[in-house]
């Protein structure tokens, strides 16, 4: 079926401002819709209140409109623009909700404004749980005991038949909001007050618990024809009780069997089919029971949603721009795959590599917030790695978050070997925090067994293994790597690295510098290679440069005599560093492009504009570190390298970067170091005759004292190379001053700190 041309002008509502549980990526969905529809000729209206997203750029949509997401805003710009067609599933919950009220107003059918994707009738049975619940029931898949709750008195009514611990989930919120696990009848009736307050239509929904079970996702699209299709499984390293968002996820899921993968795969195509998703894409999450594999499915979201950023940028289908075309009367046969060029998007994508997400949490500026994850979202950013075995994405994971992590530290106390140490590893294991994967590595350090260790987390026994193995290797490395010969540290080197084992962490083990172990390499010719993102496990040759490292034999970079520059993103959101650093790099690269640069895009981050495969000439989906930066430069050989618009992130590696010999464009590292050394710059204001609060920079405790005590109490503590106000602080006394000082060195460990008056 061509594309509908009864459609003249289609509206579509972002996803307004950046919250917890609704970031970039649906600045990415947009972004992509926006464009689909311009390809195809159609005039786009965009509603959306963010201005730092690429899409509210005014060369993007016919007509843009920043202005607040409420129905009487979007009511005025319906009736000036008269839209044919609204599209409201590429804009997460705040879009659907939006379209749900303008509908249920009447506001659509007035101005006969035609809903796209998905119709009324379809979301309100997803979004509501009860509607939900009664369509599962018809098709004959199963679901959670659970009952719905409007009130406390109906709340007392529905814990006695579902029981404790019990799962409640306000209808029509994101990410878990209002939402909890309550574990006794006073913490019950508080979550309940709480969700019927957070839900717009006063609902809550509360569910046996399924803690300990597995959690998966399946990412299904389907089109006008009834053709449906399964992009990726992903599946939830946390078992049910952590918010998907804040779980460590995989992708392909990897513990299925083939039985339990077709059970969830035709469930899926029912689902969708019943609940009436007419094109699009939607993400459908289920529960399995490990011990007798009942499986049970917990939600569905009947749009494009954050794992869908995930999927896309997992398997290199472009999930919301498919999606948008599928909504303007398209089928999956008639698409052709951007990637290879040949294939349609009805062939379902095929991977022969392992993608890991890890959830950026950022409680180091919250120090009083709760770090226990629960059913409630958390994390404030991802970052997502690549590798050709889960133990290597896994370990590229851990140093792409950028919180001083370059693989499994010790983080526990493991002396003395008494019951008592026991005791405290299987409490933190128990507990789901975002440390919790390097407390499983301290339990298998001090002796625990999987068995054990699994009673404790319910983390798959599979996993646990894998984790294992890479703490078997570091006792290895610990122990001989000093006494291998070169034939042996050849095998060696390149064992440790296929396992995704970064310098860092092989100096921490071997007490040598990275730069030793660099070298080392080099001398071996250990060297990464990179590999191709085709969605098609490598059948059709990919067009479409998005690469990933690994210490593989077949080196698919296929790197070219242009000239080029490097555009170093910024890694994982967090507060301080978002959205607006993915704005500039995704303009620079728009900018190069022109000027007839090739333009090579470095970033790990899924959920943003910039990680779009055709954003730039290449992407290197890679951790911003040192290493993995500069074995990138040395693949490419750029003409230059730009490290002003990532925010902190590259800033950082900028001194790094030009010391081995590369250009860096812009801002020089000299100048960078001048206004982000707190000693530097304090020397050079000095110079300038200019005034500061009195002042003096430190680099030890003992140093903080005497200079808190020559200026006089209060005083701010500021470190150097930190964002948004990054382990910053007030201090009234000495005893404040000496806690605080550990996690001020923390964030800026080889660059002095700043102590000056408070005024």
């Amino acid at each position: 079926m061509p594309k509908r041309k009864d459609l003249k002008k289609i509206l579509l509502i972002g996803s307004g401002p950046i919250v917890i549980g609704q970031a970039c990526e649906f600045d990415y969905s947009g972004t992509q819709a926006v464009k689909a529809l311009k390809e195809e000729g159609y005039q786009v209206v965009l509603v959306n209140s963010n201005p730092a997203t690429i899409m509210t750029d005014p060369e993007f949509a016919d007509a843009t409109y920043v202005e607040p997401l409420t129905p009487e805003v979007l009511t005025k710009v319906i009736e000036k623009e008269r839209p044919d067609a609204l599209l409201p599933t590429l804009g997460g919950q705040t879009a659907l909700n939006l379209a749900m009220t303008l509908g249920e107003r009447g506001i659509l059918a007035k101005y006969k404004v035609e809903l796209l994707g998905a119709n009324l009738e379809a979301i309100k049975t997803a979004e509501d749980r009860a509607d939900f619940k009664e369509c599962m029931q018809e098709i004959g898949i199963e679901v959670a005991k659970s009952g719905l709750v409007h009130n406390l008195k109906e709340a007392e009514k529905v814990i006695q038949r579902v029981g404790f611990p019990a799962i409640l989930r306000p209808a029509f919120t994101l990410g878990g909001t209002g939402g909890g696990i309550a574990y006794n009848r006073e913490d019950y009736l508080e979550l309940i007050k709480k969700g019927l307050e957070a839900s717009p239509v006063s609902q809550v929904l509360v569910e046996e618990s399924l803690l300990g079970w597995k959690e998966f996702e399946l990412e299904v699209m389907r089109d006008k024809k009834d053709n449906v299709v399964i992009i990726c499984s992903i599946e939830n390293l946390d078992p049910m009780g952590v918010h998907t968002g804040d779980s460590i996820t995989i992708a392909p899921a990897q513990t299925l069997s083939d039985k339990e993968y077709q059970k969830m795969r035709d469930q899926s195509l029912a689902i969708i089919r019943a609940i009436g998703v007419d094109t699009g894409g939607s993400n459908i999450q289920f529960a399995l029971n490990p011990k007798n594999g009942r499986l049970v499915v917990i939600e569905m979201n009947p749009r494009v949603s954050r794992s869908s950023a995930l999927a896309s940028k997992a398997t290199g289908f472009a999930i919301a721009k498919i999606a948008t075309k599928l909504a303007v009367g398209y089928t999956l046969d008639e698409i052709l795959n951007d990637i290879t060029r040949v294939s349609p998007a009805a062939f379902e994508p095929s991977i022969d590599y392992v993608v890991t997400k890890i959830p950026r949490f950022t409680f180091e500026k919250f120090t009083k917030a709760d770090p226990q994850l629960t059913t409630q979202m958390k994390s404030v950013g991802e970052a997502m790695a690549i590798g050709r075995t889960f133990k290597e994405s896994l370990q590229k994971a851990l140093r792409s978050l950028e919180i001083g992590s370059a693989g499994f530290e010790p983080k526990l106390k493991l002396r003395p070997k008494n019951e008592e140490t026991k005791k405290k590893i299987l409490q933190a294991i128990k507990k789901p925090t975002a440390e919790r994967l390097y407390h499983v590595a301290d339990a298998m350090r001090y002796g625990l067994t999987d068995q054990e260790i699994y009673q404790a987390s319910f983390i798959d026994p599979w996993f646990l293994a894998q984790i294992r193995e890479i703490i078997e290797a570091e006792a290895l490395i610990k122990n001989r790597f000093k006494r291998l010969k070169s034939t042996e540290m050849v095998e060696a080197l390149q064992e440790a690295k296929a396992m995704g084992f970064s310098d860092q962490r092989l100096a921490d083990l071997t007490k040598q510098t990275p730069s030793q172990i660099s070298r080392l390499r080099k001398q071996y010719q250990v060297k990464p290679i990179y590999k191709r993102v085709d969605t098609c496990a490598a059948e059709f040759e990919a067009h479409t440069p998005y690469l990933y490292s690994s210490y593989d034999q077949e080196d698919e970079a296929f790197v070219t005599k242009n000239k080029k520059v490097v555009i170093l993103g910024g890694g994982p959101n967090r507060i301080g560093q978002g959205i607006e650093f993915d704005y500039c790099c995704v303009h620079a690269s728009m900018a190069l492009r022109e000027a007839g640069f090739e333009s090579i895009m470095v970033n790990c981050n899924p959920e943003t504009v910039s990680t779009d495969y055709d954003i730039s000439d290449r992407l290197y989906f890679e951790p911003l570190t040192e290493e993995d930066v500069l074995n990138i430069l040395e693949k490419e050989k750029p003409w230059g390298v730009i490290v002003q618009f990532g925010g902190q992130t590259p800033l950082k590696l900028a001194h790094a970067i030009e010391k081995a010999g590369f250009n860096i464009l812009g801002t020089s590292p000299d100048s960078i170091d001048l206004a982000e050394d707190r000693k530097r710059f304090q020397r050079f204001l000095k110079r300038l005759k200019l005034k500061q609060p009195p002042n003096g920079t430190v680099t030890s405790l003992s140093e903080a004292k005497k200079v808190a005590k020559k200026i006089g109490y209060p005083v701010v503590v500021r470190p150097s190379y930190v964002l948004g106000g990054r382990a910053m602080e007030i201090v009234y006394d000495t005893k404040s001053l000496s806690r605080y000082m550990k996690e001020a060195v923390q964030a800026s460990k080889e660059h002095p700190i700043l102590i000056d008056k408070f005024l």
